[in-house]
């Protein structure tokens, strides 16, 4: 499958598609320039700072949305920033990507900064506005989404090259093991989705593609993202959820290479996915 290109170039490192009817359709960001963006029915983009980074936006179910910063977790309503935690450490580092738990808490994990392998964790956000590290022993936090039943849950850590899965038990990750080995030359697991039949879409950061794996960790499909290597995310939205929106990524391309890069994407895939999970918070 070949998937179609919706937009230009409007992001330099666009990442974290996730779609909710609730605020009208998708949402993503442009990580490196600190922006959420929203695609109109019309395919107009509008564009909203929240800060220097922009790693991760979620729905609140009571309305606004969450996002994850260089360090903080930050509250916003229908009137603009309502709360904002403290700076979560020092260092370079950086937040990267993250969703949320069936219990609509946040989680998000961090990007180590080079030399620093190993060092990133898995953050999350609870109820009570506490933040906790969750997990640790990472380099480049990527997709985490739940399955339907919210028994089970994917991960990715990129440089690993696998998808590994985590079975959740009393809201707690556990039990983490692999589910699918990506061989290098296919490109790196970024940013996943989960649909209805418990399937994994991955999009594929140097691989120029969406691959979807069954439950069983079965090849399904590949969704080829045509003129661009560096395919950075992916989510089932659409009237009945199953149009699969791709983000891309220009990062680190000189200006003349790849000018489709930056775009989204689209594809009709025939599979459903599921409503987002949105922040209790």
């Amino acid at each position: 499958m070949r998937a179609e290109q919706l937009t230009d170039s409007v992001t330099y490192h666009g990442e974290g598609a996730v779609w909710h009817d609730g605020w009208g359709g998708l949402k993503w960001v442009d990580m490196l320039a600190g922006e959420v963006l929203s695609l109109d029915d019309t395919g107009g983009i509008t564009r909203q700072k929240v800060g220097s980074v922009a790693a991760m936006v979620r729905p609140r179910a009571d309305g606004g949305f969450v996002v994850a910063t260089r360090r903080r977790f930050v509250l916003w309503n229908e009137h603009g920033e309502e709360w904002r935690s403290e700076p979560l450490w020092t260092s370079d580092e950086r937040f990267n990507e993250g969703s949320c738990d069936p219990l609509g808490r946040v989680l998000c994990g961090t990007m180590a900064t080079p030399g620093n392998e190993g060092t990133a964790v898995m953050w999350r956000l609870n109820l009570d506005g506490t933040v906790e590290g969750v997990f640790d022993g990472i380099t480049i936090s990527n997709g985490l989404a739940f399955t339907a039943d919210g028994t089970r849950a994917y991960y990715a850590d990129t440089p690993t090259g696998r998808i590994d899965v985590f079975d959740v038990v009393d809201g707690e990750l556990t039990d983490r093991r692999p589910f699918v080995t990506i061989p290098e030359e296919l490109g790196f697991p970024d940013g996943l989705c989960v649909d209805a039949e418990d399937g994994v879409w991955a999009a594929l950061h140097g691989g120029g593609a969406v691959r979807h794996f069954a439950a069983d960790g079965t090849m399904q499909e590949i969704v080829e993202i045509p003129g661009v290597t560096q395919v950075t995310s992916c989510t089932l939205g659409g009237r009945d959820l199953s149009t699969l929106y791709v983000t891309t990524s220009r990062e680190n391309l000189p200006d003349n290479e790849q000018p489709a890069a930056g775009a989204l994407f689209t594809a009709e895939v025939g599979v459903r996915g599921i409503p987002v999970l949105p922040a209790l918070l």
